[in-house]
């Protein structure tokens, strides 16, 4: 990951990309769960003042990666339980639907062309064992889905999500990407058949297995209360 900014970039620019190494510094690790954000560090370290930092951290708050403590600052969101399970639950509300408006799209004549790309390029990504592009390609499966359904108000909702559905599959990396991605190829012929209940009922045990998997995962990893990344 490369810290180095363009401080010629005007300052909304300036913060967004501060926003982004920070997200990704998180979600890999480098900033661990539960570690503090300090201004005056952060700052030194990205060469940057704090007018844009400031910026950027409460946008990363509103992501679900930071939280706000008294007497603390911003420090980086800690994985538990509830808090996967939550995301797990908004997921079956968002993408279950979403599934199955783009299969009732493909059956009024919509490609389903885009979502096979992006599954094709998942499969690549799976032989690299790069564990950032693998969640990072999982993640934009789900999201093409999300895209099908040309409803902007669920695009919205996606993509305040989906930075937290990447920071939990780079977590759980260790389980085996070959299933996740039979499982992508599943949800995509079901949708490319233009059957809404079927690409429904698939997204939904696709979800649910996911949520099986992960949280068997985190549990034995910290007790069920954080991740590897944990301090």
């Amino acid at each position: 990951m490369s810290d180095a900014l363009d401080s010629s970039e005007r300052p909304e620019s300036l913060s967004r990309q501060i926003y982004s190494i920070l997200r990704e510094g998180i979600i890999t690790g480098r900033y661990p769960q539960g570690a503090r954000l300090a201004e005056q560090r952060l700052a030194e370290e990205l060469d940057v003042s704090r007018v844009p930092l400031r910026e950027a951290i409460p946008q990363l708050e509103v992501d679900g990666f930071v939280r706000t403590v008294p007497r603390r600052g911003a420090v980086v969101s800690t994985w538990s339980v509830k808090a996967a399970n939550d995301l797990f639950d908004l997921r079956l509300c968002l993408e279950v639907g979403a599934a199955g408006y783009a299969a009732r799209q493909v059956s009024n004549g919509a490609s389903a062309g885009q979502l096979k790309a992006v599954l094709d390029r998942g499969r690549g990504v799976m032989a690299s064992h790069d564990a950032y592009r693998i969640a990072q390609e999982s993640t934009r499966f789900h999201e093409t889905i999300v895209d099908m359904t040309e409803n902007a108000l669920m695009r919205s909702l996606m993509r305040s999500v989906s930075g937290r559905m990447m920071w939990l599959f780079f977590l759980t990396t260790e389980l085996d990407p070959f299933d996740a991605y039979d499982g992508h190829l599943e949800i995509y012929r079901s949708i490319a058949s233009g059957n809404q209940r079927v690409a429904e009922a698939v997204a939904y045990a696709h979800i649910e297995r996911d949520r099986d998997e992960s949280l068997g995962f985190l549990d034995q990893l910290g007790g069920g209360e954080s991740c590897r990344n944990a301090e």
